[in-house]
């Protein structure tokens, strides 16, 4: 479900496990890995850097490396997570003990996590919450009251083919408008329907129609009798919905997803639904324009609408609806539920504890309400001010690059640094804080819980519309593992949760943390100079700023990053998505590259003194390839490489392959597997 959203570029924490001292290690003064901040018993020095890069700063560790049962994949980033987890849990079962009115966001916080733990209560009631809604669904017997429904349910989190929503308008980032686009499938993307060569995704798609019979015979929508017909019948709406749909690649063209359009001329645009239903259900009727962001899908689907059978797309509601509403239910909804989408999409042996889910359910709910008391209890002001300063330093990086680049016009030189200039950085957790008291809490009702925290927060989105945009929101909460840098706002963003071990440690090597967190800091800023986030100005206006040279040089030096990332192959037959990618992986090349020059200016001339045996270069590269460790289930991989625009984490450190520093650093030599000739390098930033 969705309950917290925002429209931004974000980098992936996707990443491996390593034992360290998280808490108390800075109050110490010592490092919480290692004795620099590098966990050197994790190397496997029996190969070189230039023959395999990944063996040689993580052989070790990898072999030990084990993926928990309950997760599909590991690494730094979901050790931080865990992390994060037992401390949420910590703070939730500390405001339960310490009670609080009613009404109060301490009761709220801890009714909301003791409703979702309450396992007897929720099996008493079996499918009884979900009931009603079935009912209302079973109850359609026109057009206009199935576009009504859809309507509904999206404002209620579910997942529709055509989904609303509030976002700021990509020609003018200081007024909110209503979004439209496409949505609404079953399986992880397109490609699981439409690609009919891959033996995975045939797989997944035989073992999908079963689950959808099992949740629909769950849930008494379907008998015995009918149930697998019936199922097949969604199925193939969905592949026809999948059949109309844009592909990850087209839905990345920034410009393309813009187009406006009038309320009243919705109808002729889009013909074949009762446009004022579908809006007047969730109170957007009056709006006097919406952004399309896919318009051949909407066309296709709206006549999809017009002309399918209402049986079948009755159905297909019905089996939304259980499908959000199954982890909320009995044993019986939650097992059905996680046979499919945990094992055979995620290809996770067991489901995650109670506890876990209770977490992450109560901080999407009540995210900055928990993130308030992660904050005052985990993130000491000196690690804010820490962290400032870094992200500084390698802001000025970038700006050198910036001033010294041969391919951009001088002009665009100049918009570029003025765009850099006016960036907005925020570290750690919000100026301000959340309201949360229009939001109703009822102990003992969870589905109720879930349902009223999704209009709760679609209803805030509605409520922006008309109203100056607020740019110190944050679309992450503090106990969030992540970063995002967020084009239309022009802003790189760094939640506490992150601004720890491996990534960031204060008591670490210098040379260590830039190639950690600077390089995530890197990264960020750089998203707005990507492929896309390039098409941004200082304002975070949608609008072509360079001129036709620049983009053809530009692409001139992008299509050799789609070329070399597209020729890795983590999965056999399955390849990364060069053009998907393309955005992470340049920022990724820049990151590195405006962290390193940072952490080499902070030393202001002074060469930087061996450490263990490791010069400050070698820390600084395995530094970054520490964060990157990690490893992954089959199917989850899979579904990364199809779904995400991120190169999956183990690949992600060979992009020291084209940095000279690296060669330097660690000898690597023509003939070793990882040496790339120094015209292959690729140089963007």
């Amino acid at each position: 479900m969705r309950m917290a959203l925002v429209g931004c570029s974000v980098l992936a924490l996707m990443l491996p496990s390593a034992g360290f001292a998280a808490d108390g290690a800075v109050a110490s003064g010592k490092a919480a890995i290692g004795s620099f901040g590098f966990d050197v018993a994790g190397m496997d020095r029996s190969v070189t850097a230039g023959q395999d890069w990944g063996r040689f700063a993580n052989g070790g560790y990898m072999d030990r490396l084990e993926i928990p049962a309950d997760q599909t994949r590991t690494g730094m980033f979901n050790v931080l997570r865990d992390l994060s987890q037992e401390r949420t849990r910590t703070i939730i079962e500390t405001v339960t003990a310490e009670g609080g009115p009613a009404g109060s966001e301490a009761r709220k916080i801890a009714d909301f996590y003791a409703t979702f733990v309450d396992e007897a209560a929720i099996e008493a009631r079996g499918m009884t919450p979900v009931a009603p809604l079935l009912a209302e669904i079973a109850a359609i017997d026109d057009r206009a009251a199935l576009v009504r429904m859809m309507a509904l349910l999206t404002r209620d989190g579910v997942s529709m083919p055509l989904r609303l929503g509030v976002v700021a308008d990509a020609k003018n980032p200081d007024v909110h408008v209503v979004s439209l686009g496409q949505g609404g499938l079953g399986l992880p993307d397109r490609d699981y329907y439409l690609d009919q060569k891959s033996t995975r995704f045939a797989e997944a798609r035989t073992k999908y129609v079963a689950h959808v019979a099992t949740m629909l015979t769950l849930a008494g929508v379907a008998g015995a009798t009918d149930a697998a017909a019936r199922a097949q019948a969604i199925y193939a709406l969905e592949s026809a919905l999948a059949e109309v749909q844009w592909s990850r690649v087209e839905l990345r063209q920034r410009e393309k997803t813009w187009n406006p359009v009038a309320r009243t001329a919705l109808a002729e645009r889009y013909p074949g639904i009762d446009w004022a239903a579908m809006l007047g259900a969730v109170g957007l009727n009056e709006q006097p324009r919406l952004t399309v962001g896919q318009p051949s899908a909407v066309t296709a689907t709206a006549a999809m609408l017009a002309r399918g059978d209402l049986g079948v797309w009755k159905d297909y509601l019905a089996l939304r609806a259980i499908e959000a509403a199954a982890p909320y239910l009995s044993k019986a909804f939650v097992e059905a539920n996680f046979a499919f989408r945990g094992k055979v999409l995620g290809g996770q042996p067991e489901d995650q504890p109670r506890w876990k889910k209770g977490v992450d359910l109560t901080s999407a709910a009540l995210g900055e309400a928990v993130g308030k008391r992660y904050v005052a209890a985990y993130f000491p002001p000196d690690a804010k001010a820490k962290a400032d300063e870094m992200v500084k330093n390698i802001i000025a990086a970038m700006d050198r690059r910036l001033a010294g680049l041969d391919w951009m016009e001088p002009a665009t030189r100049v918009a570029a640094r003025d765009k850099l200039a006016s960036f907005t950085a925020k570290i750690g957790y919000p100026d301000k804080w959340r309201d949360y008291s229009g939001l109703e809490v009822v102990k003992g009702d969870l589905w109720g819980n879930v349902v009223r925290s999704e209009r709760h927060e679609f209803q805030r989105q509605v409520n922006k519309i008309g109203r100056p945009v607020d740019r110190s929101e944050w679309g992450m909460t503090p106990m969030t593992v992540n970063a995002y840098a967020r084009p239309n706002w022009n802003e790189i963003v760094f939640p506490a949760a992150i601004l720890q071990a491996p990534f960031f440690d204060p008591a670490a090597d210098e040379a260590v943390n830039y190639g950690g967190i600077g390089a995530v800091i890197g990264h960020e800023i750089s998203h707005h100079f990507d492929d896309q986030g390039r098409k941004y100005d200082k304002q975070g206006k949608l609008i072509d700023w360079w001129t036709a040279q620049d983009v053809t040089r530009f692409k001139a030096l992008t299509d050799k990053v789609v070329a070399q990332y597209g020729a890795y192959e983590p999965l056999p037959g399955s390849k990364v998505n060069g053009e998907l990618t393309l955005g992470e992986n340049i920022a990724d090349l820049a990151g590195m590259t405006v962290a390193f020059d940072a952490w080499k200016r902070s030393l202001d001339g002074k060469p930087s003194p061996a450490i263990d045996g490791f010069s400050g270069e070698q820390r600084f590269f395995l530094g970054f390839a520490q964060v990157w460790r990690s490893k992954y289930r089959d199917a989850a991989l899979l579904q990364q490489l199809v779904t995400d625009p991120h190169t999956p984490g183990h690949f992600r450190p060979y992009v020291v392959r084209n940095h000279d520093a690296w060669y330097a650093a660690f000898g690597a030599k023509p003939g070793e597997a990882y040496y790339l000739a120094p015209d292959a390098r690729l140089r963007v930033w």
